[in-house]
């Protein structure tokens, strides 16, 4: 596949979104590698776990001149796509600042879906080169052969000249892409998110002075680097400070727990589902004296895996966000986390918030509303398509990101669930998150989905999917039983069923359009 150089990447003609000159231009100097290669070469930037390898700041910026001069050789430059097919390894975070360089934008590609729907991700973003490493050279040949175009690759692990004198890096606007992440569904064609750089800068310095990140910090990277979690929870936030980031290629939960106390981690991100194994782990409730708090984000933290991370003396909060903006949009504390269980706290530096109802007034104090989110730290509009970034933001620079959340007298938020995924069970609004809370609660249940299922005297009813904790069996009627003391008679569902494991997209994230299909059959 050449390289598709005829539209300005990130520019707001091509997404939809402007920002006028409410954010500045952005310098070449603008690169956080870049600045501590120079002002603290030998600290220490990644360890690479699979690898057992440690990259100082000053070898990252050497590998990333080596990738900025090998894709000016292979004819990308400002406004090209280059493709990465790839796992979490230091050579891919390499990449994405050589590509920074450059002008170009990532594209990371989730290994995780089939041939055919990374062929549709690829037809979209048409990209000038695809970087891959080994094990994915495979998949990554299925793909080529159902595409509309062939695509030009190279291995991750080839070789540059870093001796040559490193090009100069391309100044560029503050809507220039940085990467294009491609968010997960169930249906309809591949949706780009654009990146830009001032989300990049902007997400950076809201989570160093959120979650009070320095450079004396290190933190895990256990979610793939096809996802915002991946790249912007800590990665590019914990670098642009100067600190430590550790790769995890694959999540193992004995090693990850290990791996914190080895390498003194201070600050550790998981998904519920994540923390759920963490719990499990026989290596769960060993000492870790540096860690100070565990944050949980993705989905909403079940309350008892908050209560064990809270027993075993680590602090414990639940965080927010999307592809779309951020990704880490609040910040909180030990003590509201603590009084106040499922607060993702307080918006982040930069960034207006409001509730809106239907029709778009503001809600009251403690009523749902849906979350909507504007700020520098926002994406440039979705990938060539216009009519997609107009749906989800307003004329005013609103993005209306479809989940629900209520905002209390203190200002403190708790998200509430998603808009579509509510139900409404005898004319009441019922938020499956909040129940699928109460059920986590329930003995032997290690995960739970509630779906709304169609019924001729509520309308809708809840049916709830439950997954057992390793070598427990599930009673539903017991489950029900605990749950009637905590959830009003609207709230509970009228079916439950047991499965093994939950469907989940590519993203990991549980598919729920998967599970109401199951509801319907079963019904």
């Amino acid at each position: 596949m050449t390289a598709v150089s005829e539209r300005a990447l990130g520019a707001a003609p091509t997404t939809g979104v402007t920002t006028g000159s409410r954010w500045p231009v952005f310098p070449a100097s603008d690169d956080a590698v870049a600045r501590w290669g120079r002002l603290a070469p030998d600290r220490t930037a990644l360890v690479d776990d699979a690898a057992g390898r440690r990259v100082s700041y000053g070898e990252l910026d050497a590998m990333a001149a080596g990738w900025a001069g090998r894709l000016l050789r292979e004819g990308v430059g400002r406004g090209d796509r280059v493709a990465l097919l790839a796992g979490t390894r230091a050579e891919s975070v390499a990449l994405f600042y050589g590509c920074l360089r450059v002008g170009a934008a990532l594209v990371p590609l989730n290994w995780r879906l089939s041939a055919p729907e990374l062929a549709r991700v690829v037809d979209d973003a048409r990209p000038a080169l695809l970087v891959l490493d080994e094990r994915h050279a495979m998949l990554a040949a299925r793909v080529d052969a159902l595409g509309t175009a062939p695509m030009r690759t190279l291995g991750l692990s080839v070789s540059h000249d870093v001796t040559d004198a490193p090009p100069a890096p391309v100044a560029g606007s503050a809507d220039d892409a940085t990467m294009i992440l491609y968010t997960s569904g169930s249906t309809g064609a591949p949706k780009g998110v654009v990146l830009p750089r001032r989300q990049l800068l902007y997400n950076a310095v809201a989570t160093t002075v959120g979650w009070r990140l320095g450079p004396e910090d290190v933190a895990p990277v256990s979610t793939p680097l096809f996802h915002t979690g991946g790249w912007h929870v800590f990665l590019t936030p914990l670098l642009h400070v100067g600190a430590t980031a550790l790769l995890f290629d694959v999540f193992d939960a004995d090693r990850y727990l290990a791996a914190l106390a080895e390498h003194g981690c201070t600050v550790a991100f998981a998904v519920p589902t994540q923390l759920a194994m963490l719990v499990a782990s026989p290596r769960w409730g060993a000492p870790l004296p540096m860690l100070r708090y565990f944050i949980s984000g993705g989905a909403p933290c079940p309350p008892n895996v908050r209560a064990a991370v809270r027993a075993a003396g680590y602090g414990m909060r639940q965080g927010y966000g999307l592809t779309e903006c951020g990704p880490n949009c609040f910040a909180t504390n030990d003590a509201t986390a603590d009084a106040h269980p499922g607060t993702v706290g307080w918006p982040a530096p930069f960034l207006e918030t409001r509730l809106a109802r239907e029709d778009g007034a503001e809600v009251d104090v403690d009523e749902p509303g849906e979350l909507w989110l504007r700020g520098p730290q926002m994406f440039a509009g979705y990938f060539d398509a216009a009519d997609r970034t107009a749906e989800a933001v307003t004329p005013d620079g609103w993005l209306r990101t479809g989940d629900l959340a209520r905002r209390d007298a203190a200002g403190r938020y708790t998200i509430c669930g998603r808009r579509k995924e509510m139900y409404i069970s005898g004319g009441e609004n019922v938020f499956p998150g909040e129940v699928e809370a109460v059920l986590c609660g329930a003995p032997n249940v290690l995960e739970s989905a509630v779906v709304g299922v169609a019924d001729a005297k509520w309308g809708e009813v809840g049916h709830a999917f439950l997954v057992a904790a390793r070598g427990a069996t599930i009673d539903g009627a017991a489950v029900l039983s605990h749950a009637r003391g905590a959830l009003a008679g609207y709230k509970l569902p009228k079916r439950v069923t047991v499965l093994e494991a939950l469907p989940r997209l590519g993203s990991g994230k549980v598919d729920r359009a998967a599970l109401a299909a199951l509801a319907r059959e079963g019904a």
